[in-house]
């Protein structure tokens, strides 16, 4: 399998973190999103929407849209490592839980919003991460009040088992704290689950700063 992907893209983070979990070779080919390479005809091909991650599988088909990547992931190596509950009704809070970042608050960050409110909309770069920063805690303070209040949250976001609903909630916490100046002081149950993912190496390794074109710390 072949990967295209950014290193700091929290989509490309989600598909990294679940191949990894399932134990899948794959291939990744970065597209610099923040130079535009997402705009290459020869990439458009591949996606055209102009975005990433794409997925190409070995017999060709390409795959795109995060979480639909997660689903036929699980859907194909539903033994390797299950991200999924067995009822339905489990099923669908996992599920819930992973549209809080990835169809409500992922959208309103990406390159593209960020550029269009900057620049089009002539906001500037200090209201922009304004907006950036109020989404982005405003998705965490959503997780945290779920987290604590829904008893069937353990050790992870459902149960004592790691979901597709963990994958989603750290490229949350991720992007929120890595690039948009928010903190986890407010929001203890988020932190805590956090914590306990960075401690599987999938989550650990697939993180921004560990990928190729990630910029060296600061001295």
């Amino acid at each position: 399998m072949k990967m295209y992907g950014f290193w700091r893209s929290l989509a490309a983070y989600r598909v990294r973190v679940a191949l990894k979990l399932k134990g899948i070779d794959y291939e990744e080919e970065g597209v610099n999103l923040l130079a535009g390479e997402q705009h290459d005809p020869a990439y458009l091909k591949i996606n055209p929407q102009g975005a990433v991650p794409a997925l190409i599988l070995d017999d060709g088909t390409i795959l795109s849209q995060s979480m639909a990547i997660l689903e036929w992931l699980e859907e194909t190596y539903p033994r390797q490592n299950p991200l999924l509950p067995t009822t339905p009704n489990n099923r669908a809070r996992v599920r819930s839980l992973c549209h809080i970042a990835v169809s409500d608050s992922h959208p309103l960050v990406v390159p593209r919003i960020r550029s269009y409110l900057s620049k089009d909309l002539a906001l500037g770069d200090a209201t922009t991460a304004k907006w950036l920063n109020h989404w982005s805690d405003r998705s965490l303070a959503i997780f945290n009040d779920r987290l604590t209040q829904e008893s069937q949250t353990g050790r992870y976001c459902h149960g004592d088992a790691v979901s597709i609903a963990d994958i989603c909630l750290a490229s949350q916490v991720v992007g929120a704290t890595g690039f948009f100046g928010c903190s986890l002081e407010p929001y203890p149950k988020v932190k805590q689950i956090f914590e306990s993912l960075m401690q599987i190496a999938a989550f650990e390794k697939s993180l921004p700063k560990h990928q190729p074109g990630a910029p060296a710390p600061a001295a």
